[in-house]
């Protein structure tokens, strides 16, 4: 019986930490609404970010941000420099001065201006119906990101009026997700 439960807690283990986000593009995450609504969660990076990639590793490498991510979003991966076609709202954004070549930076892409974004990383988040709700810039550890994935998910954005709702919120929230 022993060894029955320690293999059972080592498959659990074994698979809890194994969790990772599987990442689709933004026409794939809005065709998966169209039969399981569900909000999109979008990663906009660039191949130059050190933040970016720190983010990968650390906060979206670490199970319970991708276990949460997987049960509650589409999860976007988005370059914002890249030379994708993204159709939105009626509307193709691409990035007409992309260079194939470049080593570092490159050209933003419209999708990416249309946005707003002015820095990287930036996370999005948009509702099941695909309408962007908010983004959020910079790198988060898991328990910094955790109260604004638990924000759209319970969807405070509907009821906060102003930025000392948010701040309450923020101060008073107990992070559950371990760093």
């Amino acid at each position: 019986m022993r060894t029955i439960i320690t293999l059972f807690f080592t498959f659990f283990s074994v698979a809890l930490s194994a969790q990772e986000i599987q990442w689709m593009s933004l026409a794939e995450a809005l065709e998966a609404q169209k039969n399981k609504p569900k909000k999109i969660f979008m990663d906009a990076y660039t191949k130059w970010c050190g933040p970016c990639k720190k983010l990968d590793k650390f906060t979206f490498g670490n199970p319970d941000v991708a276990q949460y991510i997987a049960t509650h979003f589409y999860a976007v991966k988005f370059n914002a420099e890249g030379n994708e076609a993204i159709d939105f709202y009626d509307e193709t954004f691409e990035n007409p001065n992309y260079n194939p070549s470049a080593k570092g930076r490159n050209a933003t892409h419209q999708f990416t201006q249309f946005l707003g974004i002015s820095g990287y990383p930036t996370m999005v988040f948009f509702s099941e119906k695909g309408d962007p709700i908010m983004p959020l810039m910079g790198y988060y550890k898991p328990q910094e990101l955790e109260p604004y994935l638990k924000f759209i998910v319970e969807e405070k954005y509907k009821t906060f009026s102003s930025q000392e709702d948010m701040k309450d919120y923020l101060e008073n929230f107990t992070p559950v997700f371990r760093e």
